[in-house]
């Protein structure tokens, strides 16, 4: 056993094989799931259920962000559709200063219940784009726990995935046994994925690369 852990969990296929890796290595997970006023409720009903497949323990956070600034908090804003090139600039799906928000709580439940590590699915590889997906943040984001807090650099954000294409997260996952067909890519609600999202369109060329079926591909 490897000690607690704190898990930012999405309901996504990044974060479930995320938590699948931190509950490999041995660690006692604590999954945070956040309600921040997003278009839908079905990644965090995909977080509940990915989070009792495995056992962990978890927390919704519900936030709100009135400013919005985003096209996942604003229905005003419509979301990219069959964009070629992803990671070419910020999309309007970038949630302002998600990621170090949710980090921030992270952080605090870390020290609070004793977790010396925190992992996030982030990806540099296959993504949008998001400049707080990308290694130069965390490597920041680890300087200001260890100068910021009262554990100091006892705690540190782990980022398994950063590196690693999404065939290849996929194939990690499958090893791991993470359950696919319970995740939620898309960032419509609808009763079947989009298709045409940003999110879509990179899950899709995963399994496509990693050479297996998508649970909610085409149906």
């Amino acid at each position: 056993m490897n000690g607690k852990a704190v898990v930012l969990l999405s309901g996504g296929l990044d974060s479930a094989t995320t938590l699948y890796y931190a509950k490999a290595k041995g660690y006692d997970c604590t999954c945070l799931v956040f309600d921040y006023g997003q278009r839908h409720n079905k990644e965090i009903e995909s977080a509940k259920k990915i989070a009792g497949s495995c056992g962990a323990h978890y927390k919704i956070i519900k936030i709100a962000l009135p400013w919005k600034g985003s096209a996942l908090l604003d229905r005003s804003v419509p979301l990219p559709k069959n964009r070629k090139h992803l990671a070419r600039g910020i999309p309007a799906t970038y949630v302002p200063a998600r990621n170090t928000i949710f980090i921030s709580f992270a952080v605090s439940c870390a020290e609070a219940i004793g977790a010396k590590a925190i992992f996030i699915g982030a990806n540099a590889v296959d993504f949008s784009g998001y400049p707080d997906c990308r290694p130069e943040y965390y490597k920041v984001y680890n300087e200001l726990i260890a100068r910021g807090t009262k554990a100091g650099a006892a705690i540190k954000i782990h980022t398994p995935l950063i590196h690693m294409t999404k065939s290849g997260i996929i194939k990690l996952g499958k090893k791991l046994g993470v359950p696919y067909g319970r995740t939620w890519s898309c960032y419509t609600g609808g009763k079947t994925p989009c298709l045409t999202c940003d999110s879509c369109i990179i899950r899709e060329k995963g399994f496509r690369e990693a050479g297996t079926r998508d649970p909610l591909g085409k149906r």
